[in-house]
């Protein structure tokens, strides 16, 4: 299996990217029930998170097998409140991480954190952070076998 890492290109990778917004929102769906379905949950969301990728610094890659985007990264830079100290604060944010299902396994989904990382590094900055669904405990294992260690956690009650 070979791919390759490169940057994302807003017209070539438009739909692969609506279809990996569609795959995570199945993806989560599984674990949460409050995951959109509709076919325009992708639509809604996709012009969303380019605004946000360009307010923040942010960068967004594809893996490519065979002349095909079969999963991507988005990462933006990120401030943690006041309270942290100045040489903790800023960090590198993965909000969103994707491999299509019959590419999984093959080291994609670790391709795309690690060339994640080297760019933070290269920006120098000291830290990366990547969110999980609680439930997800695959998600869980597949992020620590990549060095990833619980920092927060947010608690949750229904009215």
């Amino acid at each position: 299996m070979t791919y390759l890492i490169r940057n994302f290109d807003a017209q070539r990778d438009h739909e692969a990217a609506l279809s990996f917004i569609m795959g995570s929102q199945a993806y989560e769906a599984q674990v949460e029930p409050n995951r959109r379905l509709d076919p325009s949950v992708a639509t809604d969301f996709l012009p969303l998170l380019m605004q946000e990728v360009a307010q923040k610094r942010g960068l967004v890659l594809v893996a490519e097998s065979d002349g095909h985007a079969v999963g991507w990264a988005v990462m933006t830079e990120e401030d943690l409140p006041i309270f942290v100290t100045l040489t903790e604060r800023h960090y590198c944010y993965i909000g969103e991480l994707f491999v299509a299902e019959k590419m999984r396994g093959h080291g994609i989904g670790r391709a795309l954190m690690a060339a994640c990382e080297e760019e933070a590094r290269a920006r120098g900055i000291g830290q990366i952070m990547i969110g999980v669904l609680t439930a997800s405990e695959r998600t869980h294992e597949i992020y620590k076998r990549a060095g990833y260690a619980p920092y927060a956690s947010e608690l949750r009650k229904y009215l």
